[in-house]
């Protein structure tokens, strides 16, 4: 299908990807503790820190968790879409969990103890008060969350506009 401006095409005829996000390793309890532990500021000036030495020897630990999340059959992206927001796991992208842009009016960052080190925070999905869906270690959020409302409200608007 042509489109006239790259990757926007209305929602009716294609689902386009608009930004895809992989979480951080905040996103585990483990990944938590360990950045609760290297944002501990005790120490000689702002190298020699306690947080630093753990950092350094928890090198191990830290890839494991790394090896962990990009495992083909339990890597898992955050895929934005004109149509909904999609958490998808594995290889092939198997969608696991997903909130369509017409059921969330309000996007909040939670940036949960030990997720400000790596800078990451999960993204709670709103339906009046009522949570719908949540994204957990989304990597820097700002940006993703100012994303998944623009295309809310993009959204909202062209379904307005066609109901004319």
């Amino acid at each position: 299908m042509s489109q006239a401006i790259t990757g926007v095409s209305p929602p009716a005829a294609v689902e386009t990807t608009i930004m895809t996000t992989w979480p951080s390793m905040g996103a585990t309890p483990f990944g938590q503790t360990l950045g609760r532990l290297y944002s501990i500021r005790a120490g000689i000036g702002n190298i020699l820190t306690i947080g630093n030495l753990i950092a350094l020897a928890s090198i191990p630990q830290a890839l494991l968790i790394f090896a962990l999340n990009i495992l083909p059959w339990s890597c898992v992206r955050y895929r934005l879409t004109n149509r909904r927001v999609v958490k998808e796991v594995g290889l092939k992208g198997k969608v696991d969990k997903e909130v369509a842009l017409a059921n969330f009016d309000r996007v909040e960052t939670v940036v949960q103890p030990g997720q400000e080190w790596f800078p990451c925070g999960d993204l709670v999905f709103y339906n009046g008060n009522v949570e719908t869906f949540r994204l957990t270690g989304v990597p820097h959020p700002e940006g993703f969350r100012n994303t998944c409302l623009k295309a809310a409200r993009g959204a909202a608007g062209v379904k307005k506009a066609l109901a004319k």
